[in-house]
């Protein structure tokens, strides 16, 4: 049986408390469990998972993630949303937050990208529904001109939820 998507993703993080303030207070999501301040277990806003963010504290000495930059691991996670309006909240919501790290357009996936308090990198995409991919969307990277693809597409056109290339 194939694997269909990304369930959840756990990070480790210097603390708890605030990554579980930036994580509900900028994106919404919503504590479902915590184990006595050492772990907290989120749900994304429009979610049915019993989890999608599990956030596990190391401490205040930690030091930074060098992924990609002097050791592997893990870049980045990626949550879709339903519209472009959406998409456009959030990049402003994380705008404010002073997280907002980048924006690119995939052909296929509109991104925003951001870091949350421990630097940790995330994207926030918008897919392009199946049904309004042309022969000229192909994957690529450039930058996002989301006034352009809410025009093409429609701000409250609902996304290709885990759909990015059309059926072969």
């Amino acid at each position: 049986m194939p694997i269909t998507r990304m369930n959840h993703a756990v990070l480790y993080v210097r603390d708890v408390a605030r990554s579980v303030a930036f994580y509900t207070e900028v994106l919404g999501f919503r504590v479902v469990a915590e184990m006595a301040g050492q772990a907290s277990f989120l749900q994304a806003p429009a979610s049915t998972n019993d989890h999608d963010l599990g956030l596990f504290q190391v401490g205040p000495a930690a030091g930074d993630s060098q992924a990609g930059r002097g050791t592997v691991g893990l870049y980045h996670v990626a949550w879709e949303v339903d519209t472009l309006e959406e998409l456009e909240r959030l990049q402003a919501r994380l705008g404010e937050a002073g997280a907002l790290v980048g924006a690119s357009d995939h052909g296929s996936t509109k991104a925003i990208y951001a870091q949350d308090p421990d630097g940790l990198e995330f994207e926030v995409s918008w897919l392009v529904p199946a049904d309004l991919l042309t022969p000229d969307v192909r994957m690529t990277v450039a930058p996002l001109d989301l006034a352009a693809e809410k025009a093409r597409y429609g701000a409250a056109t609902r996304g290709g939820i885990g759909v990015s290339v059309p059926a072969p």
